[in-house]
């Protein structure tokens, strides 16, 4: 015995001892269990209390179409700083006027002088509460202001984010595509090697890919696109989202390239479902690699490109030919061609050279 009283049998008509009221009812109970978690999340979800603000920089997320897509947070931020920076403060005001808003607004954007930075800073270190806005949605992504909050932080001031609405997210839960994991990829380098990479890039990705993409440049991009991507890839390009007119296309790169045609306008978001396993793809990212990877598919592109040259058709004719066939891009052709005239010419002066040594030889013996 270890001098602890011993545990006697209860008496079944007692009472559970463990349990309080044992006059509650199973639904009273489940009822009051629901009132403690209520007020559990009420505790959690309760409004911020007042702060002191100064010297904090408040990175504010504003609407992407619809002006009532904003927090209370966000409205009682741009209320109470003493200064609002805006990408475009026509577009802010407009929003801030919707929802009676006074404030002090200042033009800040990606091509404001370093002068600029720094008078932020020394508003923000005097002790000022400053709002940082974009035209629309979070700022920072594919926005400017990148260089204000690392700048702050650096100076040992205060930064906080009010957020909100995003064309990224938006975009992710209305195309219908897998969302579990993605990659923002922005706006698309206009030309060179920069977007040949970022294409090639979204075609091997087994994320979906988001990108922001001009409407004059839509269809540019959905074609080359087509030329990176399996047949079967799904996109879907989110258009005027939140607003009158907002739209939700779905379909090959192809389709909706077709689609598109015709012109289109609006604010463009790009979604790119991720690579499945298994998949091919129909351009440099990927018959390209298999051309690369498989001897056999190898030698019929070189192949091919020997019957052409010898049809007589030039590099850049013959670029263009094998891109209808095979769906390569005519910039890789072209270099491939080149390579196989380079190889083909080093070969036939070895052969010459090896001819010539041995004719040499040849009349070395015979005399």
């Amino acid at each position: 015995m270890n001098g602890e009283p011993a545990e006697t049998p209860g008496d079944p008509n007692d009472p559970d001892p463990d349990f309080v009221d044992s006059d509650l009812d199973a639904d009273q109970v489940n009822e009051a269990d629901d009132t403690d978690d209520a007020s559990d999340v009420a505790r959690e979800l309760q409004p911020s209390p007042a702060r002191d603000r100064r010297s904090t920089l408040s990175i504010v997320s504003t609407p992407i179409g619809n002006l009532e897509d904003i927090t209370l947070r966000a409205l009682r931020t741009l209320r109470e700083a003493d200064l609002v920076l805006a990408e475009d403060t026509r577009r802010t005001r407009v929003l801030c006027v919707h929802h009676g808003i006074h404030c002090q607004l200042r033009s800040f954007h990606a091509y404001s002088s370093p002068a600029v930075l720094e008078h932020v800073l020394t508003d923000l270190a005097a002790g000022k509460h400053v709002a940082l806005v974009t035209d629309a949605g979070t700022p920072l992504l594919s926005d400017p202001g990148a260089a204000l909050v690392e700048a702050a932080h650096e100076r040992g001031l205060r930064v906080e984010s009010i957020p909100g609405p995003s064309a990224i997210t938006a975009a992710l839960t209305v195309a219908g595509l897998q969302a579990d994991h993605f990659r923002f990829t922005g706006f698309l380098a206009r030309s060179g090697r920069r977007r040949r990479e970022a294409l090639a890039q979204i075609a091997h990705d087994t994320a979906t890919s988001v990108l922001f993409e001009s409407p004059r440049r839509l269809l540019e991009t959905l074609r080359e696109l087509a030329q990176v991507l399996g047949p079967t890839r799904r996109l879907a390009v989110c258009r005027e989202l939140t607003k009158l007119h907002e739209e939700v296309v779905r379909g090959t790169a192809l389709e909706l390239a077709e689609h598109f045609q015709a012109g289109v306008r609006g604010e463009i978001t790009l979604l790119v479902e991720g690579r499945t396993e298994g998949e091919k793809g129909t351009g440099d990212a990927g018959l390209l690699a298999e051309h690369a990877g498989a001897p056999e598919r190898s030698g019929e592109l070189e192949r091919r490109i020997a019957q052409l040259r010898e049809a007589g058709l030039s590099t850049r004719d013959a670029a263009a030919q094998l891109a209808r066939e095979t769906g390569l891009r005519k910039q890789t052709l072209y270099a491939r061609i080149e390579a196989s005239k380079a190889k083909a010419a080093a070969e036939s002066e070895l052969e010459e050279a090896t001819g010539d040594a041995m004719g040499t030889r040849t009349r070395g013996d015979q005399s």
